[in-house]
Order: structure tokens, then sequence, then C-alpha cells
């Protein structure tokens, strides 16, 4: 596999990658958050069919946030090896300027994996946060009404 597509396979395929799991874990949370705001308790009967409501789409989020590092350390992993490529390729003649920009392609793909993590993981957990306390309110409400 020649060099220019390992790297556009870090640059383009991990890195869009990720870009694209940003995008759904905002434009979920916002259509949760949404949801959230409008939610009538009084219109539910059974706490099972609230809990299914509040809950949907809050695996995805949290399956963005556990497996983001992941996709950023394959991106990294690829690079390292593009680097020991080229090491190993020009062994007399080595360009450490460009050892070094396939190091810090290593680099922005852990990072762009950690970006990606670190507020959808957030996210998920205020969104958790909220739905329990919708669920509280349910109850809450269920007891004043007995």
């Amino acid at each position: 596999m020649p060099i220019d597509q390992i790297k556009n396979i870090v640059d383009y395929g991990i890195i869009g990658l990720l870009i694209l799991m940003s995008i759904l874990t905002f434009t979920f949370a916002i259509e949760r958050l949404l949801f959230y705001r409008s939610v009538k308790l009084s219109d539910y009967s059974h706490k099972l069919e609230l809990e299914l409501d509040l809950s949907k789409r809050l695996g995805s989020i949290a399956s963005i946030g556990s497996n983001a590092p992941y996709i950023g350390l394959l991106g990294t992993v690829l690079a390292i090896i593009l680097t020991f490529y080229i090491i190993g390729d020009k062994q007399n003649d080595i360009d450490t300027g460009e050892i070094m920009k396939h190091l810090a392609l290593a680099l922005k793909a852990t990072a762009a994996g950690l970006v990606v993590a670190i507020p959808a993981t957030v996210i998920y957990n205020g969104l958790i946060g909220r739905a329990e306390r919708l669920i509280a309110e349910w109850e809450i409400l269920q007891d004043e009404k007995r």
C-alpha cells in the first residue's frame, strides 16, 4: 500500500469518521434535550413506557463516547506503521522532517478520538441524569395520584 494511501486513510477515513461521530453525538443530544423539555409526564401511565422514550439514542451516544478513542488509536497505529515504513524504506537517507510530520499525524488521530469521546461521555452522563430526574418526577406524580 503506497504511503499516500495510508496517510489519506488516517486523514480522511479516521478523522472523517470521528467528525461524523461528533456530528451524530451533538445531533442526538439536541434531539434528546428538546424531547426532554417537551415531555409531559402525565401522558405516561407505565414507567417502562417513559423509560423507553427517555432512553432512545442514549446507547448510540454512549457507544460513540466509548469507541471514539479506539478509532483514534487505530489512526495512530496506522500513522506509526507509516512512519516505520518510511524509516525502513529510506535507511540511509532519512528525512527527519517527514518522520515528524507522520508522527504528528499519529498524534492528531489520537487527539481527534479524545476530542470526540470526552464530550460524548459528558453529554451521555448529563442526559442520563436528566432522564433519571424525569423518571423520579413521574414516580412522585404517580404517588400524588394515589
